[in-house]
């Protein structure tokens, strides 16, 4: 099966790596020559246009930066949506709204081709090393066929049931982790202000009910300074923003949304668009006068999942 994978960003240049290492024979394309440079000096092909990139391959993976990056790339005049044609996967990695998805899928299938949504989850470490997990959407006989791809990217696939399913669980779990972070940066403030020596902190709480993933990855690189959860401020101002509409669309009350998505705007305006996440903690460090770092925590997360090429393939609950 040829792959051809469009977007080579902080995601999108990890997945593509393990597909690459692993001998999958590959068509690579971004705006940013320097992303695509590594690829074709690794042995990966160049297409020209995303129209000739989707020709050439069996199986096209978009994984960009927001819904209007992935409508230019799919329905411009050399899209993909021009290249495809009969028995054609179309698997759609971007973090997007439900509603664009399905939309999309539409023009997918009229081109005889097959629509997924398959966003990941677990940071770039994690894709980094082939451990992330993929929440998959669509018809099943298409999830099996793209199986053989999904494995080698991520280690825990879930399909989730019809397309556009799994990007709302994306947005949905995005939002969880926005939250986890804001409330985190308070809880160790207030430690730090206690009195509390951050690293035994770091250590009550992961061992505790008040762990999560977001602690066990995010507080390191709070504590070592880094920030560098290769995740930045207007990606997740653009991720809460889906999760809110999505519920606005379903008349929810949210009380917790609107005050992070706010506390994240507010990063976004002092630091910038660009900078890392989890320096969405420099508000309270600013406001307090005093940082959060701490001894013992190295430049890079220290990840106890084991690295592939061990996998988990759950099905859609029927």
């Amino acid at each position: 099966m040829r792959v051809g994978f469009i977007g080579l960003g902080n995601a999108g240049s990890k997945l593509a790596g393990s597909l690459l290492r692993n001998d999958f024979e590959m068509l690579v394309r971004d705006l940013d020559a320097a992303a695509v440079r590594p690829f074709i000096e690794a042995g990966a092909g160049w297409a020209d246009t995303s129209r000739d990139l989707a020709r050439r391959s069996d199986l096209i993976i978009t994984c960009l930066p927001s819904p209007a990056a992935v409508r230019s790339v799919m329905e411009g005049a050399d899209g993909v949506l021009a290249g495809l044609g009969p028995g054609k996967i179309w698997l759609e990695m971007s973090t997007t709204d439900e509603a664009e998805v399905r939309r999309l899928g539409d023009h997918v299938v009229a081109a005889g081709a097959h629509p997924l949504d398959g966003p990941v989850s677990g940071g770039c470490h994690r894709a980094a090393t082939g451990n992330i997990s993929i929440f998959v959407g669509g018809e099943r006989d298409d999830f099996e066929r793209a199986l053989p791809v999904l494995t080698t990217m991520g280690r825990r696939i879930l399909h989730v049931g019809p397309l556009g399913a799994a990007s709302v669980l994306k947005v949905v779990t995005n939002y969880l982790a926005s939250v986890h972070l804001v409330a985190l940066g308070e809880a160790l403030m207030t430690a730090r202000q206690a009195g509390m020596d951050l690293s035994t902190a770091y250590e009550a709480i992961r061992i505790s009910s008040g762990n999560s993933f977001v602690h066990e990855t995010e507080s390191q690189v709070i504590l070592n300074g880094s920030y560098n959860i290769n995740f930045t401020m207007d990606l997740v101002v653009k991720d809460m923003s889906l999760f809110q509409q999505l519920a606005d669309l379903h008349g929810i009350p949210l009380e917790l949304s609107p005050l992070v998505l706010d506390v994240f705007r507010r990063g976004e305006q002092v630091y910038g668009s660009r900078a890392w996440s989890s320096g969405i903690v420099r508000l309270l460090e600013d406001a307090c006068g005093v940082d959060l770092r701490a001894s013992g925590f190295p430049a890079e997360i220290v990840d106890d999942e084991p690295e592939g090429p061990g996998y988990e393939v759950t099905p859609a609950p029927r």
